[in-house]
């Protein structure tokens, strides 16, 4: 049973549990509609029901939703299904962050200031599955509000739906794809040339090195140890990983085991041997 603190819409609802005294906003079509102040209600089997956090990255969740359309709840809580359906399990206190980031997105768009993602490339790459539910926003945010996003806002929205599903913070998420960038950007220069972003190669590289990074930081090892054959074999492929664990472990202040270096050679072998065919 909840208690109505304010009706946001006609399509939702901020209220409290009577029996735990928490705050949620639910979202259900008709649910909002001639809903009064302490009116009693229940929440139908289609309801989305929210619990309210009191913080989020960017302050009071309260002060947000102050600050946010309903609308454009209504619009992150329809991404949220979108990932529910692709994921199953995802973490719902995106909600307010995911719609505050949506109302600023439209707010820039609407002011015609051009927003610049330099990552999403990497960012599609790296997190493919959470990019092709974000990439659904933007048919929601036209249908809704008539808006059309590009594929930097898709990228950033991507970030949220990937914070979504574990523990790691978008910013952590960001800066794991400007890891694996910096990482490629020196692949590319030891071997002279720029690697095709849309080559299977590619994608492979960028997430054998993303895996590699989450391993390095958990703890975590490869068993089969394959660097004295990866040497003989492929020299200068083997050349370049050294440098690239070197560099990376660096980064992330741990020292990566020696077994990532043949694996990581094999993966830029692999660049090679395009090169070759083409």
């Amino acid at each position: 049973m909840f208690r109505v603190i304010k009706a946001l819409n006609h399509n939702g609802v901020l209220a409290i549990d009577v029996d735990m005294n928490n705050e949620y906003i639910l979202l259900g079509k008709g649910i909002g509609f001639g809903k009064k102040v302490n009116e009693r209600m229940e929440a139908s089997e289609n309801t989305k029901i929210y619990l309210l956090q009191r913080e989020s990255e960017r302050g009071s969740t309260k002060e947000i939703l102050n600050n946010i359309e309903p609308e454009i709840l209504e619009i992150a809580s329809e991404i949220i299904i979108e990932a529910e359906k692709k994921f199953k399990k995802v973490d719902e206190n995106i909600l307010c962050p995911l719609a505050d980031h949506i109302a600023f997105a439209l707010k820039r768009i609407n002011n015609n200031e051009q927003i610049s993602n330099p990552l999403t490339q990497d960012i599609k790459a790296l997190f493919s599955e959470e990019y092709e539910v974000a990439y659904k926003a933007k048919d929601i945010i036209k249908e809704v509000k008539g808006v059309d996003i590009n594929e930097d806002e898709i990228g950033y929205i991507a970030l949220h739906i990937h914070s979504s599903l574990g523990n790691e913070k978008i910013s952590q998420a960001m800066e794991t794809a400007m890891l694996v960038r910096d990482c490629i950007t020196s692949i590319e220069k030891n071997i002279g040339r720029t690697i095709d972003i849309d080559s299977l190669s590619y994608n492979r590289l960028m997430s054998h090195i993303k895996y590699m990074a989450a391993r390095t930081l958990k703890g975590e090892t490869i068993n089969l140890d394959m660097n004295d054959y990866i040497k003989e074999r492929f020299p200068k492929s083997f050349e370049i990983a050294e440098d690239i664990c070197k560099k990376l472990g660096s980064e992330l202040k741990r020292e990566l085991k020696e077994v990532e270096v043949g694996y990581l050679a094999m993966h830029i072998e692999r660049v090679f041997s395009d090169e070759l065919m083409e």
